[in-house]
């Protein structure tokens, strides 16, 4: 039978070693290396080539996906393909990062020839400053951890942590010395919810033109319950004579005008409209109209023009329609 409180004693151990291992690498940061390969990738006119075997491979591969979606382009390439055709993808303006623990990968090392002659530098991060790849390395970025975090000192654990974050490191300083922005990121993301939250604009979302619940400020209540009804977002706008916003019907007022026993064909939507319209421009993010409807507690909006002129109007559904929910 299991016992519950050992299992939680480790792992609580393997997230001790784990965090030491990676106090472990400030020094590794602080040292003339990771600015040498920060800069060394900077200049880059190519791309970033990663490699790595085994567990280091996955590593890479992730890292590789980091650096692409920040500013620098990189892919993964497989050291064992690599030696039977993908090498093919090298050339002479990229820059390689290879990843291995003992810094003695022998699927790296066997293609260390053909990279040295096409004269493309070599980034090793390894937990060995004295391995075969550290000294082929034109930059060795030390990973190494004081242990593992499996008790058996086997399975990689602490080492592939410590390479990971090296990697997100690298890749953060990047961007910020790119000066990479929200907008860059969201043009390497145009798909899921992500992409969606950072390109989606309030005029992709919004009901326009005869979608646009609308109406006169002196017309009577049943008339603009018609309208909401007919455009089924639970609101209209309410304009003046110069079809300038001066108030909206939602469904909530309608609840209010019932419980206070208005005709509601006798009383003009002027009398119990709301006056204070929150509204947005088109322009803005939809995510960020929907930051709006949070912070306003409300489910719908009145987007307008620069003359104050209902152009548009979107409500929570829309959102969850479009995925920015």
């Amino acid at each position: 039978m299991l016992d519950v409180n050992k299992l939680r004693q480790w792992g609580k151990k393997v997230i001790d070693v784990e965090r030491k291992a990676l106090d472990n690498l400030y020094q590794y940061v602080d040292s003339a290396e990771f600015a040498a390969a920060c800069k060394l990738i900077f200049e880059c006119t190519g791309k970033v080539i990663v490699m790595g075997m085994g567990k280091s491979g996955h590593i890479g591969n992730k890292i590789s996906a980091t650096f692409a979606s920040t500013g620098t382009p990189a892919f993964f390439v497989h050291p064992g393909e690599a030696s039977h055709g993908d090498l093919g993808v090298l050339s002479e303006d990229d820059i390689i990062l290879a990843i291995s623990n003992s810094g003695e990968a022998s699927e790296i090392l066997t293609l260390m020839p053909v990279i040295k002659r096409m004269g493309l530098p070599i980034i090793a991060l390894t937990g060995n400053p004295e391995s075969t790849m550290a000294k082929h390395a034109v930059v060795h970025l030390c990973i190494e951890v004081p242990e593992e975090a499996c008790p058996l000192g086997l399975a990689p654990t602490s080492s592939t942590t410590a390479t990971l974050v090296m990697g997100d490191a690298l890749a953060v300083a990047l961007l910020q010395a790119r000066g990479f922005t929200r907008d860059d990121f969201a043009l390497s993301h145009p798909g899921g919810m992500l992409g969606r939250k950072l390109l989606l604009k309030v005029s992709d979302v919004m009901h326009k033109g005869s979608e646009l619940p609308l109406v006169r400020h002196n017309i009577c209540v049943t008339d603009a319950l018609y309208e909401i009804s007919n455009k089924g977002l639970g609101m209209t706008a309410v304009t003046d004579d110069d079809n300038k916003l001066v108030g909206i019907f939602t469904d909530g007022d309608l609840r209010r005008v019932i419980d206070a026993q208005v005709n509601l064909r006798e009383t003009s939507i002027s009398d119990v409209m709301s006056k204070a319209c929150t509204t947005i421009s088109e322009g803005i993010l939809a995510a960020e109209a929907l930051k709006v409807m949070d912070e306003k507690d409300i489910n719908g909006l009145i987007i307008v023009d620069d003359n104050n002129t209902p152009i548009g109007a979107l409500n929570m559904l829309d959102m969850v329609k479009a995925g920015v929910i």
